[in-house]
């Protein structure tokens, strides 16, 4: 900062920009042309836009895998196991049907298994199947699509 003759602050939010600049540009991964279209709106010299442009090329890849490592590791399905219990009568009743949906789910995250064990009644368990079954089918519209395709 003293070198330049600018504030502490100053410098701060131009590094903050820089980052910001070259992580979303890797990020959405935009081609040599778009990048280059990007920075010419901010009315820097053709000199400055090409070495710019130099250092996103130049460090593309490294920026992505970095982001990779950052980005939070979620659990994976691996496996599930469940069983049908019912329950047809009691020392009180004993005329009654009782269903319940058992299930365990294997979970893999980082390397390491987890196992969650869920209970359910039928009717519940498929009132969550048509709620899962009418979120995939939002997912195949064309605005989810564009979201997820701009997420990537």
């Amino acid at each position: 900062a003293g070198q330049l003759g600018l504030g502490a602050g100053a410098v701060q939010r131009g590094v903050e920009a820089l980052t910001f600049l070259l992580t979303e540009s890797a990020k959405l991964m935009i081609s040599e042309t778009d990048f280059q279209d990007s920075i010419h709106v901010l009315g820097f010299s053709d000199e400055l836009n090409s070495l710019l442009l130099q250092l996103y090329l130049d460090n593309r890849k490294e920026i992505r895998s970095i982001l990779g490592e950052l980005a939070p590791k979620l659990p994976s399905y691996h496996s599930l196991e469940w069983r049908l219990d019912v329950q047809l009568a009691s020392r009180s009743l004993r005329q009654q049907i009782k269903p319940a949906v058992t299930m365990k789910l294997h979970l893999n995250r980082n390397e390491d298994q987890t196992a969650q064990v869920l209970q359910t009644d039928p009717s519940t368990l498929l009132h969550l199947i048509q709620q899962l079954e009418q979120a995939l089918g939002e997912m195949k519209t064309n605005h989810c699509r564009r979201i997820v395709r701009n997420m990537k």
